[in-house]
């Protein structure tokens, strides 16, 4: 009797794991013809910021590339609000997975609002799939040009026979500009006093205006003020000079070793979204970031085009939230 029964349950496991492995093939065989048909609607890329700031740029930009190659509309859907996390939110909740629904996301909402956000509603490392990186940006120190320094080195000396009474701006806690700041004075060990606003264009006013004595901005931001003399340009904050603004030296060689920071800007797609879909994105990004005419309007901006694998994207995401989360527990930054 026994050796019966145990026959009958061999039997039905081989039957279940026949159906499984059918279930399975058959889904595959369906993700790979929503593949081969994609896009035959068009497509929604979110942005979680307002018109006109640099995420929408790059967007716009990459979507109207992804348009031509495919001859579908991909409609900009600006969701700004919440430093991002709004729109963010919407990409990472959408109701269906299916290719139709992108994020151009950046670090700020993939790296940074982890590291310092406790009560953040999405997980991206749970809730995002990624796709590729598009574009990186380094920011540019900055400061005010009444203060009496013109180099790294004497901004740091200046700032440690000051220690806490120099201002330095952010567009708002937890942002690339604050945490960028944080990261050079933990690295180069001064100290100065943080001035959050509600973005980096009315810190760059307070900065000309002298109601700032130091910020770090993107390179459209501070370079058109720098070149008229409203404000004073020390350095890059990248791992190698720009293009754009060849004479100014890296953070590094100006006297901190080891520093680099630069703002990457990411296609990310919800979660659950089939393999092969995100791979038919990935190469069609690749694509885009590789013509002439989309070099060229990056470099307009002082970006950098920029893919790699989805694997390596999420790979760096990891890291970098681990990265952030060091330096947000050394600086004691929270935002709630």
């Amino acid at each position: 009797m026994n050796k019966l029964i145990t026959h009958r349950d061999s039997g039905c496991a081989r039957a279940m794991a026949w159906a499984i492995a059918g279930l399975a093939f058959a889904l595959s065989g369906q993700a790979r013809a929503a593949a081969a048909d994609y896009p035959n609607k068009p497509i929604r890329l979110i942005v979680p910021s307002a018109p006109g700031g640099g995420t929408d740029i790059i967007a716009r930009i990459v979507a109207q590339g992804l348009s031509d190659a495919w001859g579908q509309t991909v409609v900009v859907d600006n969701r700004g609000g919440a430093g991002g996390i709004a729109g963010v939110t919407v990409a990472a909740k959408a109701s269906a997975p299916d290719g139709y629904t992108l994020l151009l996301g950046s670090n700020g909402h993939l790296s940074f609002a982890p590291a310092v956000n406790r009560n953040l509603p999405y997980d991206p490392q749970k809730d995002l799939a990624p796709v590729s990186l598009v574009a990186s940006q380094p920011f540019v120190v900055a400061v005010h040009v009444g203060l009496p320094v013109n180099s790294i080195k004497e901004l740091i000396a200046l700032a440690k026979s000051r220690p806490g009474t120099i201002t330095y701006g952010s567009g708002g806690s937890g942002t690339a500009s604050h945490l960028g700041t944080e990261l050079l004075m933990l690295t180069a060990g001064f100290s100065m006093l943080h001035v959050p606003y509600k973005g980096t264009g009315p810190g760059m006013f307070a900065l000309m205006s002298g109601e700032l004595q130091f910020l770090m901005a993107g390179l459209s931001t501070v370079l058109p003020q720098s070149k008229i003399g409203k404000v004073r340009a020390l350095a890059v904050s990248g791992a190698t000079r720009s293009r754009v603004a060849p004479d100014l030296p890296t953070v590094a060689e100006a006297g901190v070793p080891g520093y680099e920071f630069v703002v990457w800007y990411g296609m990310v797609v919800p979660g659950g979204t089939p393999r092969a879909i995100v791979m038919k994105l990935n190469a069609e990004i690749a694509k885009v970031l590789k013509s002439p005419a989309t070099s060229e309007r990056f470099a307009t901006a002082g970006l950098e085009p920029i893919s790699n694998t989805p694997e390596a994207f999420a790979a760096q995401i990891k890291q970098e939230i681990s990265r952030w989360q060091k330096v947000v527990k050394a600086a004691n930054i929270h935002v709630e």
